[in-house]
């Protein structure tokens, strides 16, 4: 599974900007609408669509989108 590649339409459908196309190294810094409703949606559809719950402690950890992948992927792994 590429767990980025099925990032960047969730990151379009929430911030509503089809032009947006994540990397590993995409901050909040590079996407105008991101702030923190944005960023609880976000982190929202990401539990959804990868069926799994983050706990409030990993979020602040979250430096840019490899390490949402990253722990996209350790929670897929513990299933």
């Amino acid at each position: 599974m590429d767990i980025l590649a099925e990032l960047t339409p969730i990151f379009q459908e929430v911030f509503d900007d089809d032009s947006i196309i994540v990397t590993r190294q995409s901050t909040a810094n590079d996407i105008d609408a991101w702030d923190s409703l944005t960023h609880m949606n976000m982190v929202m559809a990401v539990e959804v669509r990868f069926k799994v719950r983050f706990a409030l402690g990993e979020l602040p950890a979250l430096k840019n989108v490899g390490d949402l992948v990253d722990l996209v992927q350790k929670k897929l792994n513990k299933k």
